[in-house]
């Protein structure tokens, strides 16, 4: 009789699975600085998805000049309220928080998600501009308006933390003072054409069981005891007396904080209702505000927070406005 051999199903990657902290994904890593001061990221809500008919403009590609369909994703991106302003210092090999300085006009509805505080933490703007030439890093302090959104059943922010890139600290400092206190567009951050990098929570599953959660095979039916066919051979060897972690077990599947690398937004609007489907976003609704389209899919269902920022791993082309010659707005409700 043939050995049977199979090598293990499942990739071992993001492990342990584990449930993300928050619905809110933490952004470790920003692009390189440009030479003019910039703010680095957004966020917005995931509405749903769509199609539109756009002329391929991609070097070298067979289609390139033709008019092409392209899955994409309707991001609705309400303008960002800056709250506060936080400066980082070089510190045992990393940064640290070396001081922050809150807005004098903080949005009302900031309270429902944080304690905001009263005092500022006694750091002022020329406090912060004494010795912001010993500073490493500048970030915002930002939070998104859900309250803007029908189609997002919430009015409590999302708090976040956006790098602030330019070719100096001084540069950061100055802008980052203009855009205290104020509401940021999307239009401002990103333009149609920008290659970005997205980051969310995904859709959660739930627990399952390891079939499903790592793809491994069916026990035979020789194989399986009482008709049990959607469990492993074995936990392992008998030395060392434990489970190893790469042994395929049940447990936590989604809900995990996953990034895209290098989407493209092929599209920034003010008006939702020129790309909202007839009926609306199933399970969204209608997009009313300012939006966003981006190619592909993004991780997470509907109404998800989903982060932007500038691409880490851009190949460094040139960034070309598409040519959107049309965008579905057929229902999506299937009939």
């Amino acid at each position: 009789m043939a050995t049977i051999h199979r090598p293990r199903r499942g990739s071992l990657a993001f492990s342990p699975r584990k449930r993300a902290k928050s619905q809110v994904p933490r952004t470790r890593y920003w692009a390189a600085g440009e030479e003019k001061a910039r703010m680095d990221g957004f966020a917005g809500y995931k509405a749903g998805m769509t199609h539109l008919i756009m002329i391929d403009d991609k070097p070298n590609s067979p289609t390139e000049g033709m008019e092409i369909s392209v899955p994409v994703t309707i991001l609705e991106a309400p303008p960002l309220g800056i709250a506060a302003l936080r400066v980082y210092e070089r510190h045992n090999g990393g940064v640290r928080a070396a001081g922050e300085a809150w807005s004098e006009k903080l949005d009302p509805y900031l309270a429902r998600s944080i304690a905001v505080p009263k005092n500022k933490r006694g750091v002022s703007l020329d406090d912060i501009g004494a010795k912001i030439e010993k500073m490493e890093e500048l970030r915002l302090i930002a939070h998104t308006n859900p309250r803007f959104l029908t189609g997002v059943p919430r009015k409590n922010p999302d708090l976040m933390e956006i790098q602030v890139n330019g070719s100096g600290i001084e540069d950061q400092f100055e802008l980052a003072k203009s855009l205290l206190g104020s509401q940021v567009p999307i239009s401002s951050v990103f333009g149609s054409g920008s290659i970005i990098d997205v980051t969310a929570i995904t859709k959660g599953k739930g627990t399952q069981g390891p079939v499903k959660r790592w793809g491994i095979m069916l026990q035979k039916r020789k194989h399986s005891r009482g008709g049990k066919r959607r469990h492993i051979g074995n936990l392992g060897p008998w030395h060392p007396h434990h489970v190893r972690w790469s042994v395929p077990l049940m447990g936590q599947m989604g809900y995990h904080q996953r990034t895209e690398f290098n989407k493209r937004i092929l599209a920034i609007g003010s008006d939702g209702g020129e790309i909202t489907p007839e009926g609306g976003f199933p399970g969204y609704g209608i997009v009313r505000g300012e939006y966003a389209i981006v190619s592909g899919s993004v991780p997470g269902p509907n109404k998800r927070l989903v982060r932007m920022r500038y691409a880490v791993r851009s190949k460094g082309a040139d960034v070309k406005t598409p040519e959107v010659l049309y965008v579905s707005t057929d229902s999506k409700q299937g009939l």
